[in-house]
């Protein structure tokens, strides 16, 4: 595949050289167009030795191959990284003014912009607007990362890890340009995952064997689809995905008021999450103790609010579409029926648990039920296919 590397002029260009290593290595084709001021950061001899091609910052250098239109047409994929609050300004407006801008207008396959700012500049609403103009246009926008920015700041603003666009980038060009790639862009969409933990005491907890991968599947292919994406995340040891706003909790009461307050303008919200029914009725301030030839008292359980079943009833965006999962180790299919509608969602992905399936796994096998009376068996594979399968249902229901 043909990869164009946008590098705009902010200090994060030198972790850009660790995305461009990641194509090569990968077998794509890499060209590195540059800013001029991005080259005051990492040096054209840097990036022409790593992608093993010439590098031009210029519309006016060998100007009898036309590289203000040539590179662009050319592209599989273009991605801006990282993209300052200035590069995004004049991409939401169609300046040009030097190479790399010309060639976002020229450019008709996906393009992934990786912003890196400050917090200020990332929240400012001239920046919001633009990058909102930008998603509407089918542009991939992904979230930048919260962590330390430059000096002694901290904030949301900090590149994405590498390795995480890469990933990204790598769902976009599967895809393809016809594939409908962008068919969540300017979507909001909700995602829940990971397991809930209800405390006992200050070292003890009800929990469950959630380890998020199907949740942050889903939320990575979202992004990769071109969806601003919000992540309601329980307890995971999972590495933080591109492109996605990262909201952590630990109880379900958390989540259930991180999910209500992302799904307010949501046009999807899709709960994989492992949310626990019951918590103690009781929560001891100190550590219980094991008494000696003594058993230890009951631990008296009180309901948790059902999320998926609150959101499906009290919809707050007209035509908002709600997906809800449900884990069995019997009667799937019966079970899943039963709970599509007793919790009033429009889908409802079933798969069976245990045995070594679908907690903690790489893969999964599910069925997506629908409202409708329809099914969808999603064979045996890797959670994102099964993501990719439920977003074309998500997607189809939206427009």
């Amino acid at each position: 595949m043909n990869v164009v590397l946008g590098v705009s002029g902010g200090i994060a260009a030198y972790k850009a050289c660790e995305l461009l290593r990641r194509f090569s290595e990968s077998g794509h084709d890499v060209r590195v167009v540059p800013t001029a001021s991005a080259l005051h950061f990492v040096g054209e001899a840097t990036w022409s030795a790593l992608s093993g091609n010439p590098v031009s910052t210029e519309v006016w250098e060998s100007v009898h191959e036309v590289p203000h239109v040539r590179i662009g047409q050319h592209a599989d994929l273009l991605v801006i990284a990282p993209a300052t609050a200035d590069l995004l300004a004049k991409a939401a407006h169609g300046l040009a003014d030097d190479l790399l801008t010309n060639t976002l207008l020229t450019a008709r396959c996906p393009v992934v912009f990786a912003p890196a700012m400050h917090t200020e500049m990332w929240e400012h609403p001239a920046t919001r607007e633009n990058v909102a103009t930008l998603r509407r246009r089918g542009a991939i926008v992904i979230e930048p990362a919260v962590g330390r920015l430059t000096g002694v700041d901290t904030g949301k603003g900090r590149f994405p890890d590498p390795e995480a666009i890469f990933e990204l980038c790598q769902r976009v060009l599967t895809r393809g340009a016809d594939a409908g790639h962008t068919d969540l862009a300017g979507r909001h969409v909700v995602v829940s995952a990971g397991g809930t933990r209800e405390p006992l005491d200050p070292v003890r907890f009800l929990g469950n064997l959630s380890s998020g991968r199907q949740g942050y599947a889903l939320a990575s292919v979202a992004a990769a689809r071109g969806a601003r994406v919000t992540l309601v995340a329980a307890h995971t040891e999972l590495p933080d995905p591109a492109g996605v706003d990262l909201v952590r909790v630990g109880t379900a009461a958390e989540m259930r008021e991180a999910v209500l307050a992302a799904a307010a303008d949501a046009d999807a919200v899709v709960m994989a999450a492992a949310v626990a029914d019951f918590r103690p009725a009781e929560y001891a301030a100190v550590k219980i103790k094991k008494v000696e030839g003594a058993e230890p008292a009951p631990v008296a359980l009180v309901r948790n609010a059902d999320i998926l079943a609150e959101i499906s009833r009290g919809r707050p965006v007209p035509g908002q579409v709600i997906v809800g999962f449900a884990a069995e180790t019997d009667n799937a299919l019966v079970n899943g029926r039963a709970k599509l509608a007793r919790k009033g969602c429009d889908l409802l992905v079933v798969n069976e648990v245990g045995g070594g399936r679908a907690f903690g796994s790489a893969d999964n096998e599910a069925v997506i039920l629908a409202d409708d009376g329809s099914e969808t068996p999603v064979p045996f594979g890797p959670k994102a296919a099964l993501a990719d399968l439920l977003w074309d249902r998500v997607a189809a229901r939206l427009a």
